[in-house]
């Protein structure tokens, strides 16, 4: 399945419970799509204008109800999916762009901007719960761990962070990658985190040392990982620069095989439908596509039955290292220019 979005999307994101996907363009539009899996078809549900400048991310909050986006003009959009209305907005939300968004619990919600800053919101009192200046450069992607109630981030200054979420401190930072990072995902029943990064390098951190990585996998360098998606606890989806999209093994580090060709250009987002049946991307060539995961994934059950994970020398502490070190910053520059700063608001919404 696929559908012509016309513009550049920079996110995705799927409905909780319903077949139904969200897409936020360059524009400033917000799209929501209904796919039918009998006839493998997309059909366009809304097109909103949400917000003046770039719609850089989208996610569904209050259990689907709405969606949140987040913008390079430094506002938060709530839409009501149903009519696509605008439920709120906060014009103010950061001082800069905008860059990523991530659901906590069921009404919580973090926001990241161009400049490192990561904020928590309160959904339901619309109120700003607490803030981590935890990078130099822009949020490039949030991870949240609800056992240990803490947000794992990246940044284009080429550091991961740990965010703890209980005592509003940012707990841990790692040390310069001289790479910047793009993503970051929790696997092996929580004992790595892998990130992804511009060179094409995934850089394996074991929970608790977070100081440095303990293993690099570079066989899909030098093609910038744009998106890192979890399978299970030993595989995951990886979109590139190339536009492949190859289904890859941690420990051992292997790539298991490539999976799909979304296009000739980048990868710039990847996400799961509500039942896992199936995959979505969006790429620089203005396309949403939806490939069914009992197709692309056939045969790779083969490839990975027998083989055995290799073991890790590190703890399995969950603790994690204290002191955050100061790193340098990278040097990548945003797709776009920094949106204007605006002054900073605790208020979550203001109603309209």
């Amino acid at each position: 399945m696929e559908a012509s979005l016309g513009e550049i999307p920079f996110g995705l994101d799927f409905h909780p419970s319903k077949e139904l996907v969200a897409v936020s363009l360059i524009t400033g539009d917000l799209h929501l799509y209904r796919y039918n899996t009998n006839d493998s078809s997309l059909q366009r549900l809304l097109d909103v204008h949400a917000h003046t400048e770039s719609c850089r991310t989208v996610r569904f909050i209050n259990g689907g109800q709405a969606m949140m986006t987040g913008s390079k003009d430094c506002s938060i959009l709530a839409t009501d999916v149903e009519t696509g209305s605008v439920i709120a907005r906060l014009e103010n939300a950061h001082e800069n762009a905008i860059n990523s968004l991530t659901n906590l619990t069921e009404s919580t919600v973090a926001s990241g901007d161009d400049e490192g800053c990561i904020k928590v919101w309160d959904t339901r009192q619309r109120s700003c719960t607490g803030s981590f200046n935890a990078h130099e450069d822009y949020i490039s992607d949030m991870n949240f761990v609800s056992d240990s109630m803490k947000l794992l981030t990246t940044s284009g200054d080429g550091t991961l962070s740990v965010c703890n979420l209980r005592t509003n401190k940012v707990q841990t930072r790692s040390e310069f990658s001289e790479d910047e990072l793009t993503s970051a995902l929790v696997m092996k029943n929580g004992r790595k985190v892998i990130c992804g990064s511009q060179s094409g390098t995934l850089l394996l951190y074991s929970w608790g040392f977070f100081k440095d990585c303990s293993d690099r996998f570079v066989d899909l360098s030098p093609n910038s990982v744009e998106a890192l998606l979890k399978l299970d606890e030993d595989r995951l989806i990886t979109g590139s620069e190339n536009g492949l999209i190859s289904l890859v093994g941690i420990l051992p580090n292997r790539i298991i095989q490539p999976i799909a060709e979304h296009s000739d250009y980048p990868v710039e987002g990847l996400a799961f439908s509500c039942d896992r049946r199936f995959l979505g991307s969006i790429s620089h060539d203005q396309m949403l596509k939806l490939w069914d995961l009992n197709d692309i994934l056939q045969g790779s059950e083969n490839t990975v039955k027998g083989q055995v994970a290799m073991s890790d020398s590190d703890s399995d502490e969950m603790d994690v290292d204290g002191n955050p070190s100061q790193s340098k910053k990278g040097t990548k520059v945003k797709n776009e220019n920094k949106g204007a700063a605006l002054s900073s608001s605790n208020n979550f919404f203001a109603d309209l």
